[in-house]
Parts: structure tokens; sequence; C-alpha cells
């Protein structure tokens, strides 16, 4: 069977109309978000005030702080020619299949040392980390698909620390996504808050080690500057209901920044979150957006850094040209090479899977121990011309 595309047709012609509609008003909501961008840009202190004030009412409100610059500044790119190492991690992962013969998880983390301008060529690292039995069980159950993730956001670190031994000064190690931890945050279980603790301790070591640590987050969704300005134009009085007040509903940061000239970054922002608590002193986070892209076709990331990063002015223009650098080289795709390459090196592929399961399956046997058939299901699926779902 498969898609009427007749029925798709239909459904998005007959929603033309409102989508039309809903344009108008995004329109008027962009122009509004600019005139508060424009307005509350050199006014720090207030902004500051009323998201603590929001903050307080509600402790889930997750939005920007500002910093030390103006809210809409732009930094133009300062090339550098120092030498320096770049790292990058990236991780893929094998969640447990119940369908599957053999129970087990793997995390696939690959690694990438760069020296720009030396003529090496970059070293690359691969790590994998395989559970079963017993491994994949928490206080909650059976290990799914976010604890697997977070095992993988935590290897990625852990791997750039201790890559980090290994090469001079200055630096910069790169993740792809966010530095603050994500995976399982909402199950507040003792698997989480344990793996917090050693994400934090991987980052005060990092920053023993003055490395510069970044989160590139491409295409971002986060409407982090957008909802300060929404507090900020908020009464006081009215602060309270500030999670039901979503007045530049469908505008996003990365609309915001899209006139950031090629090569610039924004100002350097706060975050303010729920895990604000975690990430005290040095280690608190913050981000700025930056412009990879062309005078034509833009390209707006968000660039997620700790503070001893974004209060230090050498280690803000290292990383700015670095990831620059980074992007230049794959052209009308700027995206990190660096990050590519881990990305390549940590994608398990079909057949290294299959060899995988076979492994483990040949040990069981060879251990005495049971092996379980694949469920039927799985089966048909496998058999050629069959889809997935």
């Amino acid at each position: 069977m498969t898609v009427d595309y007749q029925q798709v047709l239909y459904k998005i012609r007959s929603t033309m109309l409102k989508t039309a509609q809903n344009n108008v008003e995004l329109k008027a909501r962009r122009a509004i978000a600019s005139g508060l961008f424009h307005k509350f840009a050199d006014q720090p202190s207030e902004l500051s005030r009323k998201v603590e004030q929001a903050g307080e009412l509600d402790p889930y409100l997750r939005c920007a702080l500002p910093g030390s610059e103006t809210l809409n500044a732009s930094f133009p790119l300062q090339e550098q020619t120092s030498p320096v190492t770049i790292l990058a991690a990236d991780g893929s992962q094998i969640i447990p299949d119940r369908h599957a013969s053999c129970l087990y998880s793997l995390v696939n983390v690959g690694l990438i040392a760069l020296q720009p301008g030396s003529g090496k060529a970059p070293d690359i690292f691969t790590f994998s980390d395989l559970k079963f039995g017993d491994e994949l069980y928490t206080e909650t159950g059976l290990s799914g698909e976010d604890l697997i993730a977070l095992g993988r956001d935590l290897a990625e670190r852990q791997k750039l620390l201790d890559l980090a031994e290994n090469y001079p000064s200055p630096i910069v190690a790169l993740t792809d996504g966010p530095v603050e931890l994500w995976g399982g945050k909402d199950g507040g279980t003792e698997t989480y808050r344990k793996s917090l603790d050693t994400h934090l301790q991987v980052m005060s070591q990092l920053q023993l080690k003055e490395v510069i640590l970044a989160g590139f987050v491409e295409k971002p969704g986060a409407n982090l500057v957008i909802r300060m300005l929404e507090v900020a134009d908020l009464p006081v009085d009215e602060l309270k209901e500030i999670r039901k007040k979503n007045s530049l509903r469908g505008v996003s940061d990365r609309w915001l920044f899209s006139d950031l000239p090629p090569g610039a970054r924004s100002a350097v922002f706060g975050l303010r979150s729920r895990s604000s608590a975690y990430y005290k002193g040095h280690l608190a986070l913050h981000f700025f957006y930056l412009n990879t892209g062309s005078m034509d076709h833009p390209n707006v990331v968000r660039v997620e850094i700790p503070a001893w990063v974004a209060m230090n002015g050498s280690m803000l223009n290292l990383l700015h040209s670095s990831l620059i650098a980074q992007c230049r080289i794959l052209g009308v795709r700027p995206y990190p090479y660096i990050l590519h390459r881990a990305h390549e090196v940590a994608v398990v592929t079909l057949q290294e899977k299959q060899q995988v399961e076979q492994i483990l399956s040949l040990e069981l046997h060879q251990a005495g121990l049971e092996v379980d058939e694949e469920s039927y299901k799985l089966g048909l699926k496998k058999l050629p011309g069959r889809g997935s779902k």
C-alpha cells in the first residue's frame, strides 16, 4: 500500500488560505519583535531584572539573558593566524530492540583532532561502548532511547577531555548540539542526576585546561532571545502569566539574526533555564548566533559556550574564527568540516550492526548462555521489498 497522494494534496490545498493568513500575522509579529529588539538593545539591567522576576514566578522559564554587549550588535570575523588545535566528537547509538535476538545497546563515538596549517593529516579515533545484560537496566527499567543518548553525550565530552591531554594549547573542542546535557532530563532519575554530576566534572576539568568548549547547533529552532523580548514587553503585574503569553509566537531567533553580515557573530547572551541552578560560575551556559553563510544565502547557527569562554575575549575570537574557517571548507554547505568528519566516523552502518549482533550471539552460544530468536515481525520486515514502520 502506498501513500494516498490525492488525500495529501487535498489537505495541502485546503489549508493554503489559513496558511496565507498566518503568514500575514507572522509578518506583523516579526515587525513587533524587531522593534522590541532595538528598543531594549541598550537596557540590559531592566531586561535582566524582568527575566529574574518572571523566573521566580515560573521556574520553567527558558530564555536568554542580556550580557555585557549591546543586544543588537554584530561582531565581524577577526582572522586568526596563531596555531590552534581543533577537536571534535560526534556519536551514534543503537538502542535495545526487544524484537532482535540479542538485547544490547551500542554507543559509537567518532573523534577527530586537527591542527590547521600544520601540514599534518587529521588524527582519527573511535570509541565503541557495548552494553548488554544487567548493564541495560536502571532503577526505572530497561534503558530507552533517552538514556542511551545521554550516555552518548557523556561519552563525547569525556573523550574530548581525554583527547585534550595529548595536544598543545590553545584547543577548541566541538560537539554537534548544545553543551547543556539533555538526554533523560525529564525523567528526573538517579541515572540522570549521576550523569549530570559527571558532565559538570568533565566541564570543570576542561575549564582548568583552558579548553575552548562549544556546542554547534545548526538550524536552531529555539526562540530564547524572542522569549526574553516577550518577557520585557509584558507588564510586571502580568509576569505570573508568562507561560500563557506568547505574543511573538512563530518568530524565531534564527529569523531575528538573519541580517547578521556573513561571518559575523551576535552579542553573547546568558541562558536562563531550570538547569541554571547546576551550571554555575565558570560553567554557566551562554550562547551567540553566527552567520556561517553568505549575503545572498545566510545560514544562522547557535553556538553554545560555558562562561569561561564567554568571558574571555581571546578565546571567543579564536572560537569564532575557527568555526568560520571550518565552515568555509565545505563551501556551499557551511557546516564545520571537522564535525562532519566526526559524524562520518561515528555512524554505525547496517553491515556493522549485523556484525556486532553476530559476534554477540556467537559469544553467548560459546558461553552456553541463552540466545533468543528475533520476532516474526522483525523477520518479515527484513524480507526483500518490505518497508518498515
